[in-house]
């Protein structure tokens, strides 16, 4: 398959829609899931009631901003409230097809329907074709990574190897001996590849098989992008989504921002007040996904963005998030997975000889690094604090045992030192 046979085409008509086509669509599908989500979500009726937002004189997209937004992290609490997730769900748990955990805790459920997460445009433009086999390094338990990437995937008739996060030994050898030609991962953790199998003697052009990755769950500077495509000469395309809505944005060829899912209608907004910015200011990314199962009407994800209307060169007419320009608030997405200080905190508890903590993120080489810092006396717990760790947060750090007194006194609990080229 030729480099060109990757990049041109379109996957739906939808992506092609002018903007009046685009603008009605949009009002027919929020029309259609604030109705539906009033009539069958507890939640939905409460906070609807609570703002005096009547479903019925909804009319235009701008009508959308008198509903008060649903921070992500607010899903912790919420989905603790009763029956369906503390009726954010619209049917029963029974009546889905799985459900999955992601740090926080959260719940995040999936449905039968087709291409339930939204994502195979976003594989279409980047690249994978009919045919290609490509190797998931997300995980596959619990979290709802793997098996979100791997419908799209089908969808294109590609084959997947499940091979999930670690053994990297394996994975180099799996992608030498399949021939795969397919990457779905964090860029990071291809970087990681990349060096191991050059350590090992391989030529990544010569010896690997790779010719399109799609990439996700982390800051993908261009410095990273430039570097693998060379490396490996292959297509590098990125994804933006989170574990609650599915897709929201992907790349196309041509690299000039995310175009934005069809299956969503996407508001950036201010972070304190909810309120709608102009394009090309910079605020909260805020999704309302037409998903009426799970109908999280203006869920802010907590991270900072821009719209851009500027036509894009492939054809697709959708608008586009310029960059993911930072967070809103402490929480930080290491290695693909979210952060958050309270969760921290609980296993930190757990611990008497642990006084105060902080971790510290780096990416030297691009390759995130987590260290946590603890201040401790004497402490011989090591092993069990780090177990804890992963069995919580789903990741391990790098531990260091201060002595009491050694950190700042006032700090914050999520450092993020990573930079970006």
């Amino acid at each position: 398959m030729t480099r060109k046979d990757r990049t041109e085409g379109i996957y739906s008509r939808r992506e092609v829609l002018d903007e009046s086509e685009r603008r009605q669509y949009c009002q027919l599908q929020l029309k259609e899931l604030l109705s539906y989500a009033y009539r069958y979500s507890e939640d939905v009726k409460k906070r609807f009631d609570r703002a005096q937002f009547n479903v019925d004189k909804f009319r235009v997209l701008n009508d959308l901003k008198h509903i008060p937004i649903i921070k992500k992290k607010e899903l912790i609490f919420l989905q603790s409230m009763g029956p369906r997730l503390g009726g954010l769900l619209t049917k029963d748990l029974g009546e889905l097809q799985r459900v999955f955990l992601s740090p926080g805790p959260i719940f995040d459920p999936e449905d039968r329907s087709e291409d339930y997460w939204g994502w195979t445009e976003g594989f279409y433009a980047a690249g994978f074709r009919s045919g290609d086999l490509a190797q998931i390094t997300f995980n596959y338990h619990l979290a709802p990574a793997g098996l979100m990437f791997e419908e799209p995937l089908r969808n294109l008739s590609c084959a997947v190897v499940p091979a999930g996060p670690g053994n990297t030994n394996s994975q180099i050898e799996i992608m030498q001996k399949l021939r795969v030609t397919g990457y779905v991962g964090t860029p990071s953790y291809l970087m990681h590849l990349a060096q191991k199998a050059e350590e090992a003697g391989l030529s990544l052009r010569k010896d690997l098989f790779l010719e399109v990755a799609f990439v996700t769950g982390e800051k993908f500077s261009e410095k990273m992008r430039s570097t693998l495509e060379k490396k490996f000469d292959c297509i590098m395309r990125q994804g933006y989504g989170t574990a609650d809505v599915g897709c929201i944005g992907y790349e196309c060829f041509h690299k000039s921002g995310l175009h934005l899912s069809n299956r969503a209608f996407v508001e950036i907004c201010h972070p304190d007040t909810g309120i709608p910015l102009k394009d090309g200011e910079v605020g909260e990314i805020v999704v309302t996904a037409f998903n009426r199962t799970y109908p999280l009407i203006r869920l802010a994800t907590g991270d900072l963005g821009y719209l851009d209307r500027t036509p894009c060169a492939c054809g697709r007419t959708s608008p586009r998030l310029g960059g993911i320009v930072g967070r809103v608030d402490t929480t930080a997405r290491i290695k693909g997975m979210f952060v958050y200080p309270h969760q921290v905190e609980q296993v930190m508890a757990r611990f008497e000889e642990v006084k105060r903590w902080q971790i510290e993120v780096t990416n030297p080489g691009g390759i995130d690094e987590m260290i946590l810092s603890i201040e401790a006396g004497q402490f011989n717990q090591e092993d069990e604090l780090l177990h804890l760790f992963r069995e919580k947060i789903k990741l391990r750090p790098i531990l260091k045992v201060l002595a009491p007194g050694t950190l700042p006194p006032q700090i914050r609990p999520i450092e993020d030192k990573r930079t970006w080229d």
